[in-house]
């Protein structure tokens, strides 16, 4: 489960405001790649039940909803980035993963003194000193708070695109590689949204 272990030891070396990120979408077939970034006041962590705090994937969708507005609400400073399907194809998913994470920061209106990447990003042009840590989504409090906003927005954004692109079931689905999924793109061809670069049969 995450704790703040991380963030405590963080903070009794005098960082004020550290930044936890995480992305959702890596791994879909369409769609954006969505990052969020989002800051805790040591004072305010306690007020959010820490126990119901996880990887998104963990936690089920109707938590996740309630999460994202409470986070939202306690939070510090929060902000959410995307970067299209159509740039992924252009720059790749390694690109965009890395860009998606800067932008969000940059989106911050409170400038992040440190920050904790879940993942193996560098982040080193922007001269903030980071932790970059594979699965901080499941052990880390701010990364796993970054993973359900991250989550709960993309989640949004594929339900629209269900609804421009019906036959493809992104509600359901949410872009990603699923059976049925597959037979879908198979059997009407790749929507405007879908990776062209990723393997789509």
């Amino acid at each position: 489960m995450p704790d703040l272990r991380f963030e405590r030891k963080i903070w009794q070396k005098g960082f004020k405001y550290i930044a936890g990120l995480d992305e959702a979408g890596r791994g879909s077939l369409a769609g954006p790649i969505v990052s969020a970034a989002v800051i805790f006041k040591k004072s305010k962590v306690k007020k959010i039940n820490l126990k119901k705090i996880n990887d998104s994937k963990l936690v089920a969708p109707k938590l996740r909803e309630k999460l994202f507005k409470e986070i939202k609400k306690i939070a510090l400073d929060w902000s959410f980035a995307k970067i299209s399907s159509k740039l992924i194809d252009q720059k790749g998913i390694s690109w965009a993963n890395r860009e998606v994470m800067k932008l969000a920061i940059k989106k911050l209106k409170i400038k992040p003194d440190f920050l904790i990447v879940d993942g193996k990003i560098n982040l080193n042009d922007l001269k903030i000193p980071y932790l970059s840590i594979v699965d901080a989504d499941k052990k880390i409090f701010s990364c796993s708070a970054a993973s359900i906003l991250a989550k709960v927005k993309r989640d949004k954004i594929m339900e629209n695109l269900d609804k421009k692109f019906p036959k493809y079931q992104f509600t359901q689905n949410k872009g990603y590689p699923t059976k049925k999924h597959y037979h879908l793109i198979k059997k009407y061809g790749p929507s405007p949204c879908h990776r062209r670069s990723f393997r789509l049969k």
